[in-house]
């Protein structure tokens, strides 16, 4: 702990994400990958033993008690911060900044001033009153308390005695209480225990000339950054500990979850089963006309299954339904991820677009390519929030201007303004659902991840992006890092849960089938057969 004496390097500031955050994360998550978990529950797909984690489909109804609630609330909540702090680096808390016109802040401020004014009114007296001030003395001593460590039994000793409530009760019955010291000697304490970045803010205190009340107010605020400050650099602390053990920890929480509330993972056992839908859908023809002898329809291996409802999760559009309860913790990180991929597969477009309509004026001048791509890509940011047909005029438009400067600097004529409308009018095209252009982006995109996912090492070495996407491959390469970290981790957690949704999807009422190249082929002849 950065106390008794020791200064503790600064905690309220954020380190500048690392580039190498997610090889790292990946690196933790390729210790924890889901292989070991797979290998353990195979045997759950095909033996008559069930999962010890409930499945929905055989949780009777149950009328929860609002203790119950509350307790699911809790561990939810424990579990959304936990793993917020081992898959976020830079996660940290902040001090509450509530709107400017908002009620709770007008309540606070009028509460606020109100003891301000008391406090100041008992100081002005003749003779003078210290009910108020002793409170928050008392108050101050408390938070000081608060930020030793357990051992630290001689500044302990120390600040009871200068604070010694009685003491002060009694001197301040005499009109002998010295409050002006009192706060000189909190001032010098607080510099022995806050963290560099807040040595101003003591400086400041020390040369606070005012009255009282305004010392009192600014020695409150420095309190509360520097408790913020602590709770910032115990959430660093934990760090290590929590990603030795947050698979063990979250699978835990959401378990507890879900035996109070057994309809928990009701929206994820629609999410894997419209994906065995989709999976069996997209299974490759030789697959499916494989060992046709057999009746069994032939039906997609749960790894199949698994990376197909991943990857939908990038394009998951939630006016249709909310996201499973297990990626809930991933909610933000999944809808950046959205929009991030939305944008580059706008920009790809936008650029496949332009090389086929005027590929002779852009092709060996990967200077102005650069120049169009971070240009479009500038122009449609934000692009959910505002009108993406406008937005697309204005790139198409900018792109004619800059090739056209580009033309002018190498003594060529500039576009003709047919082809730069028909240019304009292909670009505003690609938000058509059943464009070309943007049919094949989004296709090959979703080729890339369903690679991505399915190689073993693809967290350290990204495997190449499909043709027509390498205007796009650095971006892309760095979202499928990320996307493969997540998936990685969220395997590793809820693994067993995924086993048994898809025992009862995949092998229910079936006998044990024989996978063939991630195929599940027929039923056979008793009920989840052991192999």
């Amino acid at each position: 702990m950065p106390l008794n004496g020791e200064r503790p390097t600064s905690t309220s500031t954020v380190a500048s994400e690392d580039k190498n955050s997610d090889t790292e994360s990946s690196e933790r998550c390729d210790s924890l990958t889901w292989s070991s978990d797979v290998d353990c529950s195979r045997q759950s797909f095909t033996s008559d033993s069930s999962s010890k984690h409930n499945s929905p489909s055989c949780s009777p109804p149950k009328t929860l008690t609002l203790d119950e609630v509350m307790a699911s609330a809790r561990d939810l909540s424990n579990l959304s911060l936990a793993h917020e702090i081992v898959v976020n680096r830079n996660f940290h808390l902040e001090p509450p900044d509530l709107p400017q016109n908002s009620l709770e802040k007008r309540v606070k401020e009028m509460v606020r001033k109100a003891f301000w004014d008391c406090l100041e009114t008992e100081l002005n007296d003749d003779p003078s009153e210290y009910d108020y001030a002793i409170k928050l003395l008392e108050e101050i001593r408390d938070i000081l308390l608060s930020f030793l460590n357990p051992g630290a039994n001689r500044l302990r000793t120390q600040i009871m005695e200068v604070l010694d409530m009685d003491l002060i009760r009694q001197q301040a019955d005499n009109n002998a209480v010295d409050i002006q010291g009192l706060l000189s000697y909190i001032i010098n304490t607080m510099g022995k225990f806050c963290a560099p970045v807040r040595d101003d803010e003591i400086k400041k205190l020390k040369e606070n000339s005012g009255d009282l009340v305004t010392l009192f107010k600014e020695i409150f605020r420095v309190l509360d950054l520097m408790k913020m400050d602590m709770v910032n650099f115990t959430i660093q602390s934990l760090r290590p500990e929590l990603q030795r053990q947050s698979v063990e920890y979250e699978r835990a929480k959401f378990q507890s979850i879900l035996e109070r509330t057994p309809s928990a993972l009701d929206h994820t056992t629609e999410w894997i089963k419209s994906s065995i839908e989709e999976a069996t859908r997209v299974m490759p023809p030789a697959d499916k006309s494989s060992d046709s002898g057999q009746s069994g329809k032939p039906l997609p291996g749960p790894t199949l299954v698994l990376n197909t409802a991943y990857i939908r999760l990038l394009t998951w559009d939630e006016s249709k339904g909310p996201l499973p309860e297990t990626v809930m913790t991933d909610e933000v990180r999944l809808q950046e991820m959205q929009r991030s991929l939305q944008l580059y597969q706008a920009g790809a477009s936008v650029l496949l677009i332009v090389y086929s309509s005027i590929g002779g004026a852009v092709s060996g001048l990967p200077a102005l390519v650069e120049r169009l791509k971070k240009m479009t890509a500038v122009l449609l940011e934000g692009m959910h929030n505002f009108n993406l047909t406008e937005a697309l005029g204005n790139v198409s438009a900018q792109i004619c201007c800059e090739v056209n400067k580009s033309l002018a600097e190498r003594n060529f004529p500039a576009l003709p303004a047919e082809l730069q409308e028909t240019l304009k009018g292909q670009i505003c095209d690609i938000t058509q659902e059943n464009n070309p252009i943007r049919t094949l982006v989004e296709g090959r995109v979703q080729q890339y991840f369903r690679v991505v996912l399915a190689s073993t090492n693809s967290h350290r070495t990204p495997p190449p992006v499909p043709p027509g996407l390498g205007l796009i491959q650095p971006e892309l390469m760095g979202l499928g890092v990320s996307f493969v970290n997540l998936v990685n981790f969220n395997k590793k957690v809820y693994g067993p849960f995924y086993v048994s949704i898809l025992k009862n999807l995949l092998f229910i009422d079936m006998q044990a089938p024989t996978p063939q190249n991630g195929i599940i082929q027929g039923p056979p002849s008793s009920p989840l057969e052991s192999k």
